[in-house]
């Protein structure tokens, strides 16, 4: 079960295991663009677009477990995810994925495509406390700021492909 809860419209979680944080970027607008960009999300492409590479790049379905791999110079950063919940309707297109143990962060992350009229928002949900290693437990402070990073990029990736 997922708990980032995509197929409800409105999330607030309350935890205290896990750092909660959630946005909504404004992507574009139209029947074409609401088509590719939620084509594009079931396909990866807002981590591909962002630095990642998933192997392998089957499109988005519930139980798979790719590898996401990011790369930092020569250093290759395996993070290892399965599926855990996909929503496709009219107005809702996303997934959530929880990390598995390797991972640098323990936790989930979602990413929801929301059509309003014909306006198109991406929301971003994510629960992330540190891993289960004791190598990326004390980088944890450095992933955060990894993070963010990352985060910005999402918020970016199919809006640049679609606009």
């Amino acid at each position: 079960m997922s708990l980032t809860k995509i197929r409800q419209t409105h999330w607030a979680p309350t935890t205290s295991q896990f750092r909660v944080w959630k946005r909504r970027h404004y992507l574009g607008s139209g029947d074409a663009f609401w088509g590719e960009a939620a084509e594009s999300l079931l396909r990866w492409e807002i981590k591909t677009r962002s630095g990642f590479s998933v192997t392998p790049a089957d499109p988005v379905q519930i139980g798979t477990r790719p590898r996401l791999n990011a790369r930092l110079g020569p250093i290759i950063i395996d993070e290892p995810i399965e599926v855990v919940d996909t929503v496709r309707s009219a107005t809702r297109v996303g997934y959530a994925y929880a990390t598995r143990s390797g991972h640098p962060v323990r936790g989930e992350e979602a990413f929801i495509l929301v059509r309003s009229s014909q306006h198109v928002f991406l929301e971003i949900r994510s629960l992330t406390a540190p891993s289960d290693h004791i190598g990326w437990r004390i980088l944890y402070p450095l992933l955060l700021v990894a993070q963010k990073i990352t985060r910005w990029r999402y918020g970016k990736a199919l809006a640049e492909k679609h606009s």
